[in-house]
């Protein structure tokens, strides 16, 4: 598929219950390898390419090329979704590729990156500065997306994280994910940096995770903005992370809905948290706990997530997505 960067191995992590923070991360990596996903070596590409391929409810025809030119995302659906800006639809190349490619032309995203729907045009911009001053890097060097956001974030002018931010924030959230509770899941292996079905019909129980996968593989290989995907959480996560959400944990915490809203759709410039990834919210509780995310509103962030345990995490972004946008 449009795997652009190397292979790597998926390593295997003890799932620790303690809080997040005292998890020893000098490898480059995580106690949350679910949320952090790295392709999983040997896997074949099953996708076809230097074909016309088209998908439901489109006229338009899209050939792809192998390797992909990441320059040329697809707009399957122009109607649903204001003109693209230049920056959005095309980037500038050499460095800079088109937002549309990763965040699709109606910004709702994969699970490897982020749904940019419902955020204001200051959070965008000032999420774009971060980057550029290196307030902002994954704790999991290994995951490639967040490698290409942070290259784009240094190589991106301020005028075109303004235009991206004009366009994102005028786009209205909707319901992209449907999360699923559940004790067992599918076998799964991880390509494109999102998991898929291994195939031959296998189960596994779930544990203390999230698994995040498309409702139509191969619609989401054509990056088919309609298309959008499951999340599966462990059974009585969603209750757990409301209870969260609403009350802290031991009452020593800062509670969510103080800065996100009564029913996380933001505050301002505080982002919606409602409905968005559940694997891009684990990961930014898990950065801003270690200290990976330090940009202009991160001490708030930080003392809320301080005493949050792997556990915390999956409840909190479990609950937080299971919510309508």
């Amino acid at each position: 598929m449009h795997i652009f960067f190397r292979t790597v191995s998926v390593v295997l992590f003890s799932l620790a219950t303690s809080p997040l923070s005292a998890q020893d991360s000098s490898t480059g990596n995580t106690p949350l390898p679910w949320a952090y996903a790295i392709n999983t070596p040997g896997v074949e590409d099953p996708f076809v390419y230097n074909v016309p391929h088209t998908v439901p409810d489109s006229e338009l025809e899209f050939t792809f090329t192998l390797p992909r030119n990441l320059y040329e995302p697809p707009d399957w659906h122009p109607g649903d979704h204001p003109a693209l800006p230049d920056i959005v639809a095309n980037g500038r190349n050499p460095g800079v590729f088109p937002c549309s490619y990763c965040h699709l032309p109606n910004g709702q995203g994969r699970p490897e990156n982020t749904n940019l729907t419902g955020l204001s045009r200051e959070y965008i911009i000032q999420q774009m500065a971060d980057w550029r001053a290196g307030l902002r890097q994954s704790s999991e060097p290994l995951h490639g997306p967040a490698s290409a956001m942070h290259a784009i974030g240094v190589n991106a002018t301020p005028k075109e994280a303004e235009e991206a931010a004009d366009y994102f924030s005028s786009l209205p959230a909707r319901q992209w994910i449907r999360v699923i509770e559940t004790n067992t899941v599918p076998e799964t292996v991880v390509m494109g940096w999102m998991y898929v079905e291994k195939g031959g019909g296998g189960t596994e129980p779930i544990g203390n995770r999230i698994l995040e996968m498309p409702e139509d593989l191969e619609r989401t290989e054509l990056r088919d903005d309609r298309s959008g995907f499951i999340a599966y959480v462990p059974t009585g996560s969603i209750d757990q992370g409301k209870s969260l959400v609403e009350n802290g944990k031991s009452g020593a915490n800062t509670i969510c809905t103080t800065c996100h809203g009564e029913d996380l759709r933001g505050l301002g410039p505080i982002p919606p948290l409602a409905g968005r990834s559940p694997s891009y919210i684990a990961r930014q509780l898990y950065d801003f706990q270690v200290g990976n995310r330090r940009g202009l509103w991160s001490p708030l962030m930080q003392a809320a997530v301080e005493d949050l345990t792997l556990e915390d995490i999956v409840a909190i972004s479990a609950y937080s997505a299971s919510l309508e946008p």
